[in-house]
């Protein structure tokens, strides 16, 4: 196992306060925070604390089933369903120690929700907020692709929740507890090191609940960067950790 070295880095926080009167001065930081950040946590979305907590609750109760009522809903090819301790990361070698449940908006999702009698709510509430972040997911692809000299709507073309085969996704996810008087297992990780897929991720995070450490890619010179300098990114109430 690697010791895992630490250092500080700047992580930009981005407004989209007034957005349509701003849009400029936004894409400037943004295009900014890509070019030498590589991460930038975005304030002043339009998602109300209430709306997140609410979200986290949701996936509080969707993970606190039995795990006999979670494999109803099993991970298929279409990137959508239940998983636990299956996801091996090339960095690692060995499973994280998390389970997961991933959700899209279209047909991939047919037969993937749980019975509304299992969850009462769950499904048009968890829509609801997702469609809330791809809300702020549009301006931040507005602004990306204006700083790129692209159509505004170039990136939200791409991304249009009405396609049938899109594959933005809102992933719960749950870490598995440890038991702080023991030590951690040699071959223990909850997610090894790994690069995200696609354009944007949002990370939603609770303060107290931290664990996120980054490793912008332009700072990677070892394999998985396990060599390399690591950043501990502290949860802040109202922030949107994203990384591209």
């Amino acid at each position: 196992m690697y010791q895992t070295k630490y250092t500080d880095r700047t992580i930009p926080k981005v407004s989209l306060r007034d957005f349509d009167t701003r849009i400029d001065a936004i894409r400037a930081e943004l295009v900014a925070a890509a070019e030498t950040d590589g991460f930038f946590a975005v304030v002043d979305h339009g998602i109300s604390q209430a709306e997140i907590a609410a979200q986290f609750a949701r996936a509080e109760r969707f993970f606190g089933l039995p795990d006999e009522a979670k494999a109803a809903v099993p991970f298929t090819r279409h990137n959508v369903g239940w998983e636990k301790a299956v996801q091996v990361r090339p960095s690692t070698g060995q499973p994280d120690q998390k389970e997961s449940y991933q959700m899209q908006y279209g047909p991939a999702m047919e037969g993937a929700w749980l019975p509304e009698a299992t969850l009462p709510g769950f499904r048009d509430a968890s829509l609801a907020f997702m469609r809330k972040a791809q809300g702020v997911s549009e301006k931040l692809m507005v602004c990306l692709a204006r700083g790129l000299g692209f159509d505004d709507d170039y990136f939200v073309r791409a991304h249009d929740i009405a396609h049938p085969d899109l594959q933005t996704v809102l992933r719960l996810l749950h870490y598995f507890p440890l038991d702080p008087d023991a030590p951690v297992p040699e071959t223990y990780y909850r997610a090894g090191a790994h690069a995200d897929w696609g354009l944007l991720t949002l990370l939603f995070q609770r303060p107290g609940e931290n664990g996120l450490e980054i490793c912008p890619g332009r700072d990677v010179f070892t394999q998985f960067g396990l060599g390399d300098m690591w950043t501990k990114v502290e949860p802040v109430e109202g922030e949107i950790v994203c990384n591209m």
